[in-house]
């Protein structure tokens, strides 16, 4: 199984909201995604709660990880999104970095444009590997 590792500096965001549309859209016998911090937060921001819950996703309880060499290991694939020089290399892992304005702070309605436009890279992802849930 192919393990994708969506990465940004405080796992709070970008990188929370990523490998939970990724999960929601790939076969889990295919390919599941976790994601992680390089300065884990202690919460996931309440502006990205309130923007996933209205697409159905609860990430209420989800607690940010530290970005581990043991964590990064595990990757096949290591998507990155503005945690820059900070973000461990991963030996033979595919490395992709996502520029994504972060959420932390803003508006309902630039959290939902992140949202969206991370939800067209995971789609993306996901469609051109064949990792899509079948029926």
């Amino acid at each position: 199984m192919i393990r994708i590792l969506f990465a940004c500096v405080h796992n709070a965001g970008r990188s929370q909201m990523a490998a939970a549309l990724f999960n929601q859209l790939a076969d889990p016998s295919l390919a599941q995604a976790i994601s992680a911090g390089t300065e884990p937060a202690t919460h996931i921001h309440p502006e990205v709660l309130n923007a996933m819950r209205e697409v159905g996703i609860e990430l209420e309880g989800v607690t940010p990880q530290f970005l581990s060499a043991d964590l990064a290991s595990q990757a096949n694939i290591l998507v990155t999104m503005g945690c820059g020089e900070s973000c461990p290399v991963v030996p033979g892992a595919k490395r992709e970095d996502w520029e994504l304005p972060d959420p932390k702070g803003q508006p309902l309605e630039h959290v939902r444009l992140i949202r969206d436009e991370i939800r067209r890279r995971v789609q993306e992802l996901v469609k051109a590997n064949g990792w899509g849930r079948s029926g």
